[in-house]
C-alpha cells in the first residue's frame, strides 16, 4: 500500500522524452546529409554541364535533350504524372504529345494549373525546353 504509483508514469514520460530528443538529432543529421548529397548532386550535374559542350555538333542534341527531358520529368514531375506518365495527382501525360506542341507543353509549364494543383515554373530555362520537347514526342 506503501506504492507510490506516480513513480512508473514519470518513468514511461522520461524514457518517452529521451526517445523524442534522441530521434530529433538522428533526424537532424539525416537533413544534414541529404542536403550535402543534393549539393554535390548540382555540383555533378554542373561540371558535366560545363564539360559536355563542346560544341559537338547538332547530331548528338536530339537524344541528350530527349534523355536529359526525361531525366528532368523523372526528377521534378514524376510524383504527380507517374514516372510511367499514367498519371496520378496529376493528368495522366502519356499522350500528351499529341494535344499540346512543344511551345505550348512549355507554356504549361511555365504557368501551371494553379486551379488543378500544378505550381507554375517547377522547371524553368533549358530544363523546361528538354522535358516539353521529351513530353511533344509522347504520343
Amino acid at each position: 500500500m506503501g506504492k507510490n504509483a506516480v513513480i512508473p508514469y514519470a518513468l514511461i514520460a522520461g524514457i518517452g522524452i529521451l526517445l523524442v530528443i534522441v530521434v530529433s538529432f538522428v533526424g537532424l543529421n539525416q537533413q544534414e546529409a541529404i542536403q550535402d548529397e543534393e549539393n554535390g548532386e548540382k555540383q555533378s550535374e554542373q561540371q558535366e554541364g560545363q564539360s559536355g559542350d563542346d560544341g559537338g555538333g547538332e547530331s548528338s542534341g536530339g537524344g541528350e535533350t530527349a534523355a536529359n527531358g526525361e531525366k528532368v520529368f523523372k526528377n521534378n514531375c514524376a510524383s504527380c504524372h507517374g514516372q510511367d506518365l499514367s498519371g496520378g495527382m496529376g493528368p495522366a501525360l502519356k499522350t500528351v504529345g499529341s494535344k499540346y506542341s512543344k511551345d505550348e507543353i512549355k507554356q504549361i509549364i511555365a504557368d501551371g494549373f494553379p486551379d488543378a494543383g500544378m505550381p507554375p515554373g517547377v522547371v524553368e530555362g533549358e530544363d523546361a525546353d528538354a522535358v516539353a520537347e521529351w513530353l511533344s514526342k509522347q504520343k
